[in-house]
């Protein structure tokens, strides 16, 4: 189940073969081509971690990083703006998509499960037994992949994606849960989430926020993926009866009317996939970035013309999204995509980082205010 070897020269070139765009090796991450805003820079973290998607910053110069493909989960060690090592903590685990760490233990969502590393941070190099906190969750593998996180009341929230693309699953599934770190006081949060894989909390407010990824198969334009905001447990967000807050589902908006559900905050885009999100709380970025949405757009699978493949930002004032703008772009060329973003953390020295599965990588965002 685990292991403490480091990723040399020749894993890492196995992992290209077996998780990367051969391209994309060959050239070594064109990241000239992501556009920014001004004063912005994007340089790699790290570029030797196979399927790279959840990510949660320890305390002491390592990032945990989540990676369901791959079946692993890696301890990334560094240094300033740059990876030191990369290692495996733990492999051969079902789907281990959601990292999140507490009192220093290393919480891990596998897809039916939730694991717990304890005193992780200082056992990078021998790691421990996982004990299992909690094996309620359903093990359906369609949106099986969990993101998981803390809140601010100290539950660590669990969602369970929709069984299908579209379809009235049974009360286990379409919903945000959380229990409590030791896997008790199980609670529904929130229903009618069809699949969620990232959310966070208003620094301000400690309220939810989370992104929603839409429906297939109803055309190019329809549904948007969403951002919601929960501001209190209990809430319904329409699937699988309304989907972006204003349209009937055709097979199940009969049952009931979308002005039964909570609406979005703000519709994402057709399709783009919206995963991780986090609010943003360094001190590095400009001030106008504080406390906004930074959305990673996983990119379209399922539509004629491809869209996504981005860093989207979101404004959020008094509980509301007042704008929604693209701020990183260029893992898209001419419908040919060499990286697909996955999720984002907010680093101590408050640049931004990014995991990429498609390219194997993680990214550093950074301001140098030039």
């Amino acid at each position: 189940m685990k292991g403490n070897h480091s990723l040399g020269p020749l894993r890492a070139g196995l992992a290209c073969a077996l998780f990367l765009a051969q391209a994309a090796c060959a050239q070594r991450l064109p990241l000239e081509r992501i556009k920014l805003p001004p004063g912005f820079e994007i340089s790699v973290f790290a570029d030797d971690v196979p399927d790279a998607r959840s990510l949660a910053v320890g305390k002491n110069d390592v990032l945990f990083v989540g990676s369901s493909v791959a079946e692993s989960v890696y301890a990334v060690r560094y240094r300033g703006a740059k990876a030191t090592r990369v290692s495996v903590l733990a492999s051969k685990l079902r789907g281990p998509n959601g990292v999140a760490l507490r009192d220093g233990a290393l919480y891990v969502a596998e897809t039916d499960r939730i694991l717990r590393f304890d005193d992780i941070e200082a056992r990078l190099d021998s790691p421990p037994q996982p004990v299992v906190v909690s094996d309620r969750f359903p093990r359906s593998p369609s949106h099986g992949r969990k993101f998981i996180r803390f809140g601010p009341d100290g539950w660590l929230y669990v969602p369970v994606g929709a069984p299908c693309n579209i379809c009235e699953p049974d009360e286990r599934y379409a919903l945000i849960s959380r229990i409590r770190p030791d896997g008790s006081g199980y609670e529904v949060f929130a229903r009618g989430v069809r699949n969620t894989v990232g959310f966070d909390w208003d620094p301000r407010t400690k309220q939810l926020w989370f992104t929603d990824n839409g429906r297939d198969h109803l055309g190019d334009e329809l549904p948007s993926d969403e951002l919601n905001h929960a501001p209190k447990p209990g809430m319904h967000f329409g699937y699988p009866y309304c989907h972006q807050g204003d349209t009937a589902d055709p097979e199940f908006g009969r049952k009931r009317a979308c002005a039964e559900f909570s609406p979005p905050a703000a519709k994402l885009g057709p399709h783009v996939a919206a995963l991780g999100m986090r609010f943003y709380t360094g001190s590095q970025f400009p001030p106008e970035y504080r406390n906004n949405i930074f959305i990673a757009e996983h990119g379209s699978w399922n539509r004629s013309k491809k869209i996504g493949y981005r860093i989207a930002r979101v404004v959020v004032e008094g509980g509301r999204a007042v704008k929604h703008e693209v701020f990183a772009e260029g893992w898209l060329q001419n419908q040919s995509a060499w990286g697909r973003p996955v999720d984002l953390e907010v680093m101590p020295d408050g640049s931004l980082l990014v995991s990429d599965d498609s390219a194997g990588a993680i990214y550093r965002i950074a301001y140098n205010g030039k």
